[in-house]
């Protein structure tokens, strides 16, 4: 099967790759670009534990084919942090021990990030549902809807001291 060449934005960089007409994001990231916290849990985006942020939302990359990404912008769970510091959501995570294995990890951090950046001051209730799509099998949900909601004030904070 014949390789395309694609460019877009991959965590604040330009990046160009050759892929496959039919190569979902998900593998296009893990394999050739080797950014393997992006996780493959189901594979038919039910689980979440593949969500990056495409153009500011966060979408299931085995459901994204790759070639649809030229031209866009995608940021992975290696693209979060920032000059070695880690996001807001991240330190809010690990401060309320909301998650034990990590699988799911990256996916509800996407998922939470996405939601943050697009609404810094969401409600719980707004908090519950943006993480609705991903699923852990070792922690509940409750610490985490604590540790999303913590980083949205912590945001909030530095939003504060900007002004």
């Amino acid at each position: 099967m014949e390789k395309m060449k694609i460019s877009f934005t991959l965590n604040g960089k330009p990046c160009q790759v050759e892929v496959k007409p039919h190569q979902r994001l998900l593998d296009m990231l893990r394999d050739e670009l080797r950014l393997t916290g992006t996780k493959e849990g189901c594979g038919i985006g039910e689980c979440g534990a593949c969500t990056v942020i495409l153009d500011g939302r966060a979408v299931t990359s085995c459901l994204v084919p790759a070639p649809s990404v030229d031209g866009r912008n995608v940021v992975t769970i290696e693209g979060v942090g920032c000059n070695g510091k880690l996001d807001p959501v991240q330190e809010a995570v690990l401060e309320n021990h909301a998650l034990q294995c990590g699988f799911c990890t990256p996916g509800f951090i996407m998922s939470a990030k996405a939601l943050l950046d697009e609404n810094p001051d969401a409600t719980r209730e707004e908090i519950r549902r943006a993480i609705s799509g991903n699923l852990c099998r070792c922690t509940g949900y409750e610490q985490l809807t604590d540790a999303i909601y913590q980083a949205a004030g912590e945001l909030k904070k530095l939003r504060m001291e900007k002004l």
